[in-house]
């Protein structure tokens, strides 16, 4: 059984860091694509980032780029997220989800698209304060 599992979150105040990590049991999550999305209350969930299963590509939403930074660790099996100058739109809750077999050892995939990715974590509350 696959399970993702978020850490890291927490109440921050404007300008701080914080870094996530996801960490997969069942499943060796450097052979697939990963990503973190997120959602706020009253939105929909949004694309925050993603890397390839070799950790040679990455993306990013415009929202995020130069703030936030995925890498992977193949020997721990997890992905991080690092985010600093966080600001108070980036509250809401952080997921991350690993990719189907349309991810799996490719160099790139539909990675703003939720149906690519086959297993998602329960989620970690990232919050700002201004």
């Amino acid at each position: 059984q696959v399970q993702l599992a978020e850490s890291g979150g927490g109440l921050v105040q404007f300008g701080a860091s914080l870094r996530l990590a996801c960490a997969a049991s069942g499943r060796t999550l450097s052979s697939y694509g990963t990503g973190w999305f997120r959602q706020a209350p009253g939105k929909e969930r949004e694309f925050v980032a993603a890397i390839s299963w070799s950790g040679a590509s990455t993306w990013y939403a415009e929202s995020v780029k130069g703030r936030f930074t995925i890498s992977r660790d193949h020997a721990k099996n997890a992905v991080y997220l690092q985010m600093n100058s966080l600001i108070p739109e980036d509250t809401a809750v952080y997921s991350c989800a690993s990719g189907g077999q349309n991810t799996y050892l490719r160099g790139s995939f539909y990675h703003t698209d939720p149906s690519e990715y086959a297993y998602w974590g329960q989620g970690t509350q990232v919050t700002v304060s201004s």
